[in-house]
Protein backbone atom coordinates (compact mmCIF):
# COMPACT_ATOMS: atom_id res chain seq x y z
CA UNK A 1 0.00 0.00 0.00
CA UNK A 2 3.00 2.42 0.59
CA UNK A 3 3.96 1.70 -2.92
CA UNK A 4 0.85 2.32 -4.19
CA UNK A 5 0.59 5.89 -1.94
CA UNK A 6 3.42 6.66 -3.57
CA UNK A 7 2.63 6.29 -7.17
CA UNK A 8 -0.33 8.35 -6.39
CA UNK A 9 1.82 10.73 -4.52
CA UNK A 10 3.90 11.06 -7.82
CA UNK A 11 1.41 10.24 -10.23
CA UNK A 12 0.06 13.67 -8.13
CA UNK A 13 3.25 15.68 -8.20
CA UNK A 14 3.27 14.84 -11.77
CA UNK A 15 0.12 16.23 -12.48
CA UNK A 16 0.49 19.49 -10.80
CA UNK A 17 3.94 20.13 -12.27
CA UNK A 18 2.33 19.71 -15.99
CA UNK A 19 -0.50 22.18 -14.28
CA UNK A 20 1.69 24.32 -13.05
CA UNK A 21 3.85 24.38 -16.70
CA UNK A 22 0.25 24.49 -18.23
CA UNK A 23 -1.00 27.45 -16.59
CA UNK A 24 2.97 29.29 -17.11
CA UNK A 25 2.41 29.11 -20.69
CA UNK A 26 -1.03 30.15 -20.18
CA UNK A 27 0.19 33.13 -18.16
CA UNK A 28 2.95 33.86 -21.06
CA UNK A 29 0.78 33.75 -23.21
CA UNK A 30 -1.74 35.86 -21.81
CA UNK A 31 0.89 38.24 -20.99
CA UNK A 32 2.14 38.16 -24.47
CA UNK A 33 -1.12 38.74 -25.59
CA UNK A 34 -1.53 41.89 -23.32
CA UNK A 35 1.49 43.70 -24.46
CA UNK A 36 0.62 43.59 -28.30
CA UNK A 37 -2.66 44.88 -27.58
CA UNK A 38 -1.44 47.30 -25.26
CA UNK A 39 1.19 48.34 -28.09
CA UNK A 40 -1.82 47.92 -30.81
CA UNK A 41 -3.55 50.29 -28.49
CA UNK A 42 -0.66 53.21 -27.86
CA UNK A 43 0.28 53.05 -31.52
CA UNK A 44 -3.15 53.78 -32.37
CA UNK A 45 -3.88 56.40 -29.98
CA UNK A 46 -0.26 58.10 -30.92
CA UNK A 47 -1.95 58.25 -34.99
CA UNK A 48 -4.40 59.42 -33.57
CA UNK A 49 -3.23 62.38 -31.75
CA UNK A 50 -0.31 62.95 -34.42
CA UNK A 51 -3.59 63.05 -36.82
CA UNK A 52 -5.09 65.99 -34.51
CA UNK A 53 -1.78 67.95 -33.87
CA UNK A 54 -1.19 68.32 -38.06
CA UNK A 55 -4.83 68.60 -39.01
CA UNK A 56 -6.77 69.47 -36.10
CA UNK A 57 -8.51 73.04 -35.17
CA UNK A 58 -5.61 74.75 -34.11
CA UNK A 59 -2.48 71.65 -36.16
CA UNK A 60 0.04 72.60 -38.09
CA UNK A 61 -2.01 72.95 -41.17
CA UNK A 62 -4.13 75.79 -39.53
CA UNK A 63 -0.79 77.31 -38.28
CA UNK A 64 0.89 77.57 -41.39
CA UNK A 65 -2.46 79.03 -42.85
CA UNK A 66 -3.36 81.78 -40.41
CA UNK A 67 0.95 82.80 -40.70
CA UNK A 68 0.13 83.06 -44.59
CA UNK A 69 -2.73 85.13 -43.72
CA UNK A 70 -0.83 87.05 -41.13
CA UNK A 71 1.63 87.77 -44.01
CA UNK A 72 -0.84 89.13 -46.05
CA UNK A 73 -2.19 91.56 -43.69
CA UNK A 74 1.21 92.83 -43.00
CA UNK A 75 1.51 93.53 -46.36
CA UNK A 76 -1.59 95.29 -46.56
CA UNK A 77 -1.00 97.07 -43.17
CA UNK A 78 2.16 98.55 -45.04
CA UNK A 79 0.61 99.66 -47.91
CA UNK A 80 -2.35 101.10 -45.75
CA UNK A 81 0.22 102.73 -43.69
CA UNK A 82 1.67 104.40 -47.02
CA UNK A 83 -1.33 105.79 -48.47
CA UNK A 84 -2.21 106.99 -45.11
CA UNK A 85 1.41 108.78 -44.85
CA UNK A 86 0.55 110.42 -48.49
CA UNK A 87 -2.58 111.24 -47.77
CA UNK A 88 -1.38 113.17 -44.36
CA UNK A 89 1.20 114.76 -46.96
CA UNK A 90 -1.84 115.76 -48.60
CA UNK A 91 -3.99 117.14 -46.41
CA UNK A 92 -0.79 119.29 -45.26
CA UNK A 93 0.12 120.82 -47.37
CA UNK A 94 -3.53 121.96 -48.55
CA UNK A 95 -3.57 123.48 -44.85
CA UNK A 96 -0.18 124.86 -45.23
CA UNK A 97 0.12 125.46 -49.56
CA UNK A 98 -1.27 128.34 -50.95
CA UNK A 99 -0.29 126.52 -54.44
CA UNK A 100 -0.88 123.56 -53.58
CA UNK A 101 -5.05 124.90 -52.45
CA UNK A 102 -5.33 126.86 -55.39
CA UNK A 103 -3.98 123.40 -58.02
CA UNK A 104 -6.40 121.44 -56.00
CA UNK A 105 -9.49 124.21 -57.05
CA UNK A 106 -8.06 124.22 -60.63
CA UNK A 107 -7.88 120.77 -61.22
CA UNK A 108 -10.85 118.76 -58.53
CA UNK A 109 -13.19 121.97 -58.66
CA UNK A 110 -12.50 123.10 -61.98
CA UNK A 111 -12.32 127.07 -60.92
CA UNK A 112 -10.51 129.53 -62.86
CA UNK A 113 -9.32 133.25 -62.40
CA UNK A 114 -10.65 136.13 -63.86
CA UNK A 115 -10.29 136.44 -67.65
CA UNK A 116 -9.16 132.62 -67.49
CA UNK A 117 -11.46 130.37 -70.01
CA UNK A 118 -11.16 126.23 -69.98
CA UNK A 119 -11.47 124.41 -73.27
CA UNK A 120 -12.58 120.85 -72.70
CA UNK A 121 -11.21 118.70 -75.19
CA UNK A 122 -13.55 115.38 -76.17
CA UNK A 123 -11.97 112.05 -75.26
CA UNK A 124 -9.73 110.35 -77.16
CA UNK A 125 -11.58 107.62 -78.88
CA UNK A 126 -10.09 104.46 -79.84
CA UNK A 127 -9.41 103.61 -83.60
CA UNK A 128 -8.26 101.34 -85.70
CA UNK A 129 -5.58 102.58 -87.20
CA UNK A 130 -1.83 103.64 -85.50
CA UNK A 131 -1.34 107.14 -84.81
CA UNK A 132 2.41 108.08 -85.41
CA UNK A 133 3.78 109.35 -81.85
CA UNK A 134 4.06 113.16 -82.82
CA UNK A 135 0.58 113.56 -84.36
CA UNK A 136 -0.84 111.99 -81.34
CA UNK A 137 -3.09 114.13 -79.18
CA UNK A 138 -1.97 112.29 -76.01
CA UNK A 139 1.38 113.50 -76.48
CA UNK A 140 0.91 116.63 -76.98
CA UNK A 141 1.07 120.05 -74.87
CA UNK A 142 -2.63 121.94 -74.11
CA UNK A 143 -0.98 125.02 -75.87
CA UNK A 144 -0.30 122.51 -78.81
CA UNK A 145 -3.86 120.73 -78.35
CA UNK A 146 -5.65 124.35 -78.38
CA UNK A 147 -3.61 125.29 -81.33
CA UNK A 148 -4.89 122.10 -83.69
CA UNK A 149 -8.39 123.25 -83.13
CA UNK A 150 -7.89 126.43 -84.50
Amino acid sequence: MAGAENRTGAETGGRVARLSAFADAARERMSSWKRRAATISFGALALVMAYGVVFGHNGLTAFAHKREEAKALQEQMQVLQKENDRLRGHAERLQNDPGAIEHEAREELHYTRAGEVIVTLPAAQASTTAIPAENDPRNLSLLARIRRLF
